[in-house]
């Protein structure tokens, strides 16, 4: 879908709050590299090089808001933060909410669930390149993220933590091992989970399931590894 400069200027006027100063970009981030055009220089003219720039520039953007609101967090935890709030499925999710697939110029031919959170990440280039870091920051942030995102349920979503540890213990070469038993003398269910690294204990945690047991001696160990 080709749109007119009035349409590319409305758009982002009414969706995004801005009034466009230099409309080639826009037009440029809506444009697939299945319709680029050859510039003057012989070069393909498409969205990908916006989309490069504009994915730096929301990490920083994401990275900057994340250290703000959880001052407390760990390098660790922010990263894994940034990664839900910026991954392309969201990303993706977030782009269509926003109407952005359905203006998108592509061939005919080509389908992909990544079109949409690309193209998300050339406009936020091409919102850098026309009106600057301070106020992308402000766009991206108070009319986007903070309006069609609920970030605290996000960030809350993954709550298996045993598998978090195990995903974390994988990428950093430890061995993790799971063990349980039951608390002889209480009066009621109880199991006690230890979790041990390399041969030694690194957390431990009671509750009334051997599941429960283990998600909370998994949270500490997390909470003891990002801190």
């Amino acid at each position: 879908m080709t749109l007119t400069d009035k349409q590319i200027r409305t758009y982002f006027k009414n969706i995004f709050g801005f009034r466009v100063r230099h409309v080639d970009l826009f037009r440029k981030a809506l444009m697939h590299r299945s319709v680029s055009e050859i510039s003057t220089f012989g070069r393909k003219e498409n969205n990908e090089r916006l989309e490069f720039l504009g994915d730096a520039v929301l990490g920083a953007i994401i990275a900057d808001f994340l250290c703000h609101k959880y001052p407390a967090a760990s390098e660790g935890g922010l990263t894994q933060m940034r990664s839900k709030l910026v991954n392309r499925k969201q990303l993706g999710d977030l782009a269509i909410k926003l109407g952005l697939q359905d203006i998108t110029e592509t061939a005919g031919h080509i389908n992909s669930k990544n079109i949409p959170g690309n193209t998300f990440e050339a406009v936020v280039g091409a919102i850098y390149r026309d009106q600057g870091y301070k106020r992308t920051t402000r766009i991206i942030l108070d009319k986007i993220f903070l309006v069609h995102l609920n970030i605290d349920a996000i960030l809350e979503e993954d709550k298996d933590y045993k598998s978090r540890l195990l995903i974390w213990a994988q990428h950093h070469h430890h061995k993790v091992v799971f063990s349980h038993e039951a608390e002889p003398d209480a009066e009621r269910d109880l199991f006690r989970a230890h979790i041990e690294m390399d041969g030694t204990e690194l957390s431990e945690a009671v509750s009334n399931s051997v599941k429960g047991a283990e998600q909370r001696a998994a949270e500490l160990a997390l909470a003891s590894l990002e801190s």
